[in-house]
């Protein structure tokens, strides 16, 4: 083979073949430059983009939201990672990761700094009681398909979807590699929402909120451009799922949050209050 990857006894970072992301990505973790982060009315400081993992926290918000809970009013600022933003020294402080979403909870004597979606998700249940059921069988079964995304999603997210829509070129070994196991992944949610309502049983909860920004989008043809690659349409009790999960009013106004890019009508760059969303949904052809 000619062209033969040989790895060199000390590995060293090329910028030439980073792909899209080069410019920001590096092996080293801290603050690049000094910006602090602004702050808002509401307690909950928010600072995220829209990307999936992004998604699972603005639509936990806007679920709490429609059911009434108002303390869970936030603030949600545009963290524009294409830019190096989550390198500022304001959210390396609440993310020593540089990784969004981040939230900050400020209702407390000492303000809470949360990061990792999926804590996010624990903690805002937790916090309002929402979601996330007591009982510790029912409890156990959505913490596992909760830990299941958790351990999934880099496949999807940083296996193929890197390979098949943003690397540099085209490879067949790692693209072939990644969509066996997005179809397996896709294939294991089949299944279980042969007989389930929701991910984890007949209740949605955060599993539902964690996995759909996903999968959800990923068979409707939201992300990666892949639907027909993938073979979505023959998921049907995925693709079931996707669509009624996608008719919440919590999950239509919660997915658009942080987004600055796609049709006006779905992009909400920063929220402040309910009326921010109100007024792109407006716009949205009917």
């Amino acid at each position: 083979m000619a062209n033969e990857y040989i790895p060199p006894k000390v590995w060293t970072m090329d910028n030439e073949n980073g792909g899209e992301w080069a410019s920001i990505n590096r092996p080293d973790s801290g603050a690049r430059h000094d910006k602090e982060l602004p702050v808002g009315a509401h307690t909950l400081q928010l600072h995220s983009l829209a990307t999936p993992n992004g998604q699972k926290v603005t639509i936990m918000l806007e679920e709490l939201l429609a059911l009434g809970v108002k303390e869970a009013e936030y603030d949600a600022y545009l963290i524009n990672i294409g830019e190096g933003e989550q390198f500022s020294s304001g959210f390396v402080e609440i993310n020593p990761n540089s990784k969004i979403p981040a939230l900050v909870d400020h209702s407390y004597e000492k303000e809470v700094n949360v990061f990792e979606s999926g804590s996010i998700l624990v903690y805002l249940a937790e916090k309002f009681g929402h979601f996330l059921p007591k009982d510790v069988v029912r409890r156990t079964q959505v913490m596992n398909w909760l830990f299941w995304l958790h351990g999934s999603a880099p496949y999807l997210g940083g296996g193929f979807g890197h390979f098949y829509a943003y690397a540099p070129e085209k490879f067949e070994y790692p693209i072939n590699r990644f969509a066996m196991e997005a179809k397996r992944q896709l294939d294991v949610l089949d299944k279980q929402l042969a007989d389930n309502a929701f991910i984890a049983g007949d209740e949605y909860s955060i599993a539902d909120i964690a996995i759909w920004p996903w999968y959800g989008n990923l068979v409707l043809g939201n992300i990666y451009d892949a639907a027909e690659f993938l073979d979505v349409e023959s998921y049907t009790h995925v693709q079931r799922w996707a669509k009624q999960i996608s008719e919440r009013t919590g999950v239509q106004r919660g997915r658009i949050v942080n987004r600055a890019w796609g049709e006006e009508w779905e992009q909400v760059p920063e929220r402040h209050c309910p009326e921010d969303i109100d007024a792109v949904l407006a716009k949205k052809p009917q």
